[in-house]
């Protein structure tokens, strides 16, 4: 019988939490086993087994017999499960981020799982604005009586970002102390790059409206380059990631003239 200590995750562990994991031991390992992953995880064969087949009919890993192999189409996972990535580094970002607000500042915000956890840092301040164009921001910072909030609309994303000429029309509306953008891909010779060209013209709309311009990355995103450019580094005065991040693309970060900040 095995040890509860033994285990990473006890036995009442959630599943999106659960299937974070999986997809995580899956892009390390390339592969893995029905057994092996109950037995780390603390839950039933069976249990496995559905995950498995959940996760490959959202086409994030490929079933086979006994266990799954990795999907190396690399692409974009749902914002839910996005959400339990390396959530302590991206609510350390969002803090961090949100102490460098002054009182009285205009904002904008784009989508994505680390610049929600600066929406949660600053839903308790007092006389902010803020500019939003993702629907769970808007979601997580209604009513909240110190928060002037606008959600400009567009086209619906699966990032719950609302993108394309409309959002970009109605964004002109308005000047921009800081903006603070998410990526998927960061590099110095690239840039900032996401996996939607749609999605890439709102973000840098954002920062064409901005006196200053922000990045919010958890060290994953350092060193990747996507599909779509939102804009080249030189657009971006400051980074803010954690302290995982690799060295070199942190120096190199630096070595092209960005203030970068590791939390």
């Amino acid at each position: 019988m095995r040890r509860a200590g033994h285990s990473f995750y006890s036995v009442d562990v959630r599943k999106t939490p659960r299937l974070n994991a999986i997809l995580e031991r899956v892009n390390d390992t390339r592969s893995v086993d029905v057994s092996d992953l109950a037995g780390t995880l603390g839950v039933s064969e069976a249990t496995i087994r559905r995950d498995l087949q959940s996760l490959s009919r959202s086409g994030l890993l490929v079933r086979t017999h006994g266990g799954a192999v990795a999907n190396d189409l690399d692409g974009e996972l749902p914002t839910q499960i996005k959400a339990v990535r390396r959530h302590t580094e991206k609510g350390r970002i969002g803090l961090a981020a949100a102490a460098s607000i002054p009182d009285g500042a205009v904002i904008g915000m784009t989508g994505g799982t680390t610049m929600l956890e600066l929406a949660r840092a600053l839903a308790d301040r007092r006389n902010i604005a803020i500019v939003t164009n993702a629907v769970n921001i808007g979601a997580e910072l209604i009513g909240r009586p110190g928060v002037h909030l606008v959600v400009i609309g567009g086209v619906a994303r699966p990032s719950a970002e609302l993108v394309g000429p409309a959002a970009e029309a109605m964004l002109a509306n308005y000047h921009l102390d800081m903006a603070f953008i998410g990526v998927d891909g960061l590099t110095a010779e690239h840039g900032c790059t996401t996996y939607d060209e749609m999605e890439a013209q709102t973000d840098r709309a954002f920062l064409q409206r901005a006196s200053r311009a922000v990045v919010l990355a958890d060290h994953s995103k350092l060193g990747v380059v996507r599909f779509a450019q939102i804009t080249p580094l030189a657009s971006i005065d400051q980074v803010v990631t954690d302290r995982d991040a690799d060295s070199a693309q942190l120096a190199s970060l630096r070595a092209a003239g960005v203030d970068v900040v590791t939390v």
